[in-house]
């Protein structure tokens, strides 16, 4: 009970951070016109958002790092894993800094380009990556391998496994930052599968550090959801969302987890793969399976209000959270 009791005990402290750092950062972001810009190829009924302060994810890694760190020094002290997911998070969302910076501040729509952002990614993920190599698993797995959900089996990858970890960190980082296209969507999402990673996590008890973790980027989502929600006070930008991606991976992966990640945050992965859907029809075909990708985009064009669309994305990660705790315990 106490070892459960710790990362609830974080979510309400990151909680009331990230709702304090948020409400904070933005006037600041506002004096410094760090506003968002619609594109033009997306919803009309995003026009209106132009303006609206971004780069809101530096009040949830600010909140994730300050309650992690104060809980796991008041309680087992701070360890080497705990520090370097945090790290993750921090390199990622540097890269959505970047990109948010570019579009902000040099008045560039497009920021980064793809090889930009691929390059830091690919260098930030093998640093990653290698550690992982070395220290992940704890005393229950090799720190070379992978456990496979349902079937029960852990397989070994060797070497291997550092292309491994780097395609999951890449894809899953990608993935939240597609997810963050409506008022609330990816921060609450996030809220629910960081969550179901903190009980995860203590029904594992691979690393004493990893619920407080969780709980604390669950509750930094919560307390960042009460100023993003319809209608957004405050966008996480790229800087949230590839952080988000960067942290959850980082997490999972030193516990082992990733493919449980991948179950409860399933969302994710739909919205990456109808990006990818959409765009290697449209080049066989120049037809399109959706009226707008990511998903979405298609559903509110499909006539969905955006509050609506939030709302049963929410509720299907709950579902697949709820669907990944029945896995886990087969």
């Amino acid at each position: 009970m106490e070892v459960f009791l710790l990362p609830v005990i974080t979510l309400v402290i990151t909680w009331v951070l990230g709702a304090g750092f948020t409400k904070l950062l933005i006037p600041k972001l506002e004096e410094k016109q760090f506003r968002q810009f619609v594109r033009d190829e997306g919803p009309k009924s995003h026009h209106k958002k132009t303006g609206t302060p971004s780069m809101g994810g530096l009040a949830i890694i600010a909140a994730t790092w300050v309650g992690a760190l104060a809980v796991a020094i008041f309680s087992h002290g701070v360890t080497a894993g705990l520090i370097a997911v945090l790290v993750a998070m921090v390199l990622f969302g540097s890269i959505g800094f970047k990109d948010d910076y570019e579009k902000a501040v040099k008045k560039n729509n497009k920021g980064l380009s793809a090889k930009q952002k691929v390059v830091m990614q690919f260098v930030f993920s093998l640093a990653f990556a290698i550690y992982a190599y070395l220290y992940s698993g704890g005393n229950t797995f090799e720190s070379s391998a992978i456990w496979i959900p349902i079937f029960n089996v852990t397989l070994d990858l060797g070497i291997f496994y550092i292309p491994f970890v780097m395609f999951v960190m890449i894809a899953f980082s990608n993935s939240v930052n597609l997810t963050d296209g409506l008022d609330g969507l990816a921060s609450g999402i996030t809220a629910l599968v960081a969550f179901f990673m903190v009980i995860a996590s203590v029904s594992f008890g691979y690393y004493q550090d990893m619920p407080i973790l969780f709980g604390a980027v669950s509750g930094a989502c919560l307390g960042f959801l009460m100023l993003n929600k319809n209608p957004a006070k405050i966008f996480m930008g790229d800087t949230g969302s590839m952080a988000l991606g960067g942290v959850l991976s980082a997490g999972a992966l030193m516990m082992k987890l990733e493919f449980l990640l991948a179950i409860a945050g399933i969302i994710y992965v739909i919205e990456a793969l109808s990006v990818i859907i959409q765009v290697s029809y449209y080049k066989r075909t120049k037809k399109r399976i959706f009226k707008m990708a990511p998903i979405h985009h298609h559903f509110e064009l499909c006539g969905m209000s955006e509050k609506k669309v939030v709302v049963m994305f929410w509720c299907f990660a709950m579902v697949t959270c709820i669907v990944a705790i029945l896995i886990m315990n087969i």
